[in-house]
């Protein structure tokens, strides 16, 4: 297994600079092309123009449902005498997931200029970035992106000269992981209960304020100044043929180099893991990778054999990239205690709106709790199972469907470590979640 860092796979499109105390200023962003797209598109393009590019160039969304952009830009209808909102979703809470992260610390200018070009494009007057509470430099580097903007004639009135204007408002979460939801981080915005909305009518109907509302990730965005500045056939020749250009991985659990990557659509799985990641802390083997945050169905080592780094590829492994938040699990991991961990997330997380998740995830949390203190039942593996299907497609948002995907997948492939601990009331692995000692490098007996 080697651990010597490789190239990753060539073209990046944000890390593609030295990132330093003052990088993230509008002063540097402007030497690295910064808001060249948005003249070309305020000058040269017309709103539908642009919408015709992002599709054509075929991005697709970042957040995780992997959507296209273009389509979902071109359902709004222009002209239509209503006002229309497009609203940047930094809210990022998926467990595993902190690559948007990184794009607003490191390069928030990329983010606010694809915001600008998305509301040009759909006409938009006023523009909402809703920002995980929890992201203090984050938000604090939007904020001074967005001050810059102003000051340049970037936001505003008469944007560059030209006839349009914008106002963006940064607005700042609870700290609630529903409001990731795209209609439960509008109600969030309308000063409401952040509680998902039934669909139809879509929010490109009736999103904020009942209003035709766009909503993207952050990654989304940042990628939409890279299509204008290149045009939609140089960005397709990036990645592959069904997803183009890159994606933006975090990768955290008992890899040897944790941290944020670029990578371009179709790069090889396992070369990412045991070359550009150094594989598993202390040499251990790799048990199985949470591909794209919690909310994805794990595979394990084997199943990654082969497997390309895109959207196609994942499907057909059986998980999905989701939001690009890997997590990978070293052997000697207890699965048994990592669903009960994540159990107790999507519990905790769960707004209670709707019926089968209020009451499912506090029964499935229940029923984990009582296995990993040494009093499970043999029915309680099919219990488990039941209550995941039960939920699957019954609730507003995905949160219940989620939850019952992580713990399905976990029982599909480790059955018999659930079985173990039922038996003998203790775990096959000593209920280990890490894979090193933390006293270890401080000399500390443990």
């Amino acid at each position: 297994m080697s651990t010597v860092t490789t190239e990753l796979s060539g073209t990046k499109f944000f890390m593609n600079f030295p990132v330093t105390d003052t990088s993230h200023t509008l002063v540097e962003y402007r030497t690295r092309f910064g808001y060249q797209a948005l003249e070309k598109a305020l000058r040269e393009m017309s709103p539908t123009d642009v919408t015709k590019e992002v599709a054509a160039a075929g991005l697709l969304g970042h957040g995780g449902a992997a959507f296209p952009a273009g389509r979902k830009w071109g359902v709004v209808k222009l002209g239509d005498g209503e006002p229309h909102y497009v609203c940047m979703n930094a809210d990022e809470g998926e467990p595993g997931t902190f690559k948007d992260r990184w794009l607003m610390e490191c390069v928030p200018h990329m983010a606010l200029e694809g915001l600008i070009i998305g509301s040009y494009a759909l006409q938009g007057r006023h523009a909402f970035i809703y920002i995980r509470g929890e992201f203090d430099l984050a938000y604090r580097r939007m904020a001074d992106a967005i001050e810059e903007a102003y000051a340049a004639g970037l936001l505003g009135e008469h944007i560059l000269g030209t006839g349009y204007s914008l106002d963006v408002v940064l607005y700042r979460g609870a700290g609630s992981y529903v409001c990731g939801e795209a209609s439960a981080m509008l109600a969030s915005l309308e000063g409401k209960k952040g509680w998902p909305r039934n669909r139809p009518p879509r929010l490109t109907v009736k999103g904020l304020y009942q209003k035709p509302t766009v909503v993207n990730n952050v990654e989304t965005l940042a990628n939409v100044p890279v299509i204008m500045r290149l045009g939609a056939a140089e960005f397709r020749k990036v990645g592959t043929p069904k997803s183009p250009g890159t994606q933006m991985i975090s990768i955290s659990g008992h890899i040897a180099k944790p941290g944020v990557y670029e990578v371009e659509y179709g790069y090889s799985w396992t070369k990412f893991i045991y070359e550009d990641c150094g594989g598993m802390q202390n040499g251990k083997a790799l048990k199985c990778i949470i591909p794209g945050g919690v909310s994805t169905k794990l595979l394990s080592a084997s199943e990654i054999e082969g497997v390309t780094l895109d959207h196609n590829s994942a499907v057909a492994a059986g998980s999905q990239v989701g939001s690009g938040g890997m997590i990978a699990v070293a052997e000697g991991t207890c699965m048994v205690r990592l669903a009960q961990v994540i159990q107790r997330f999507y519990h905790h997380e769960s707004c209670g709106q709707c019926t089968p998740c209020r009451e499912g995830m506090g029964w499935m949390e229940r029923i984990l709790n009582r296995i990993v203190a040494g009093g499970g039942r043999p029915e309680d593996i099919d219990r488990l199972y039941q209550i995941s299907q039960a939920n699957d497609g019954t609730t507003i948002c995905s949160l219940g469907d989620s939850a019952g995907y992580a713990c399905s997948a976990i029982l599909d492939h480790y059955r018999e470590e659930f079985e173990y601990y039922i038996k003998n009331g203790r775990s096959m692995y000593d209920g280990n979640l890490t894979v090193e000692d933390p006293f270890a490098a401080a000399g500390v007996a443990s």
